[in-house]
């Protein structure tokens, strides 16, 4: 049984502080929906988060993958390799400028993407099954303005 901390310090009460129940919250989701598609895809969570944003957003550097899935720029390196040894994905340069390459999902990228969308797309549901109409509109909201939040707070320094 963990005990409290003793109280000689700051006091952080973890299950009310809000971007840690954030966190917990999206990496048990995040697990959860990665052990089905590990054991049918191959796939980590990393690998998957790559494939996909170049589902949605094809031909992309890989910094530009990293920024919109918040990942760092080695765990997505780590993940391009992988996917690019697998076949899953593959690297162009880019079209303006042939320094940068761009990656996009190969044949059998797209092929494991349409077959896991819809399972991911379940997940979802079910995790959104406790929620009404109105619930799921203020999750929505609230997640906006939680959003637009965090993009005032890089500006500030805390």
């Amino acid at each position: 049984m963990p005990r409290a901390a003793p109280q000689d310090h700051a006091v952080l009460e973890l299950e009310r502080f809000l971007p840690y129940r954030l966190s917990v919250l999206s990496n048990r989701v995040s697990q959860t929906i990665a052990s089905a598609y590990a054991d049918r895809f191959g796939l980590a969570v990393t690998e998957w988060r790559v494939i996909a944003v170049l589902g949605r957003y094809s031909g992309l550097s890989a910094t530009q993958v990293a920024a919109r899935t918040a990942m760092d720029k080695v765990a997505v390196s780590r993940a391009v390799a992988r996917l690019l040894e697998r076949g899953l994905l593959q690297r162009d340069t880019h079209d303006d400028d042939r320094r940068r390459s761009v990656l996009e999902l190969s044949a059998a990228g797209v092929a494991v993407f349409d077959d896991v969308v819809p399972l991911a797309l379940d997940y979802e549901r079910a995790l959104l099954a406790p929620l009404d109409t109105a619930d799921r509109a203020a999750l929505d909201a609230l997640l906006g303005k939680l959003e637009a939040g965090l993009a005032t707070m890089d500006a500030l320094e805390l």
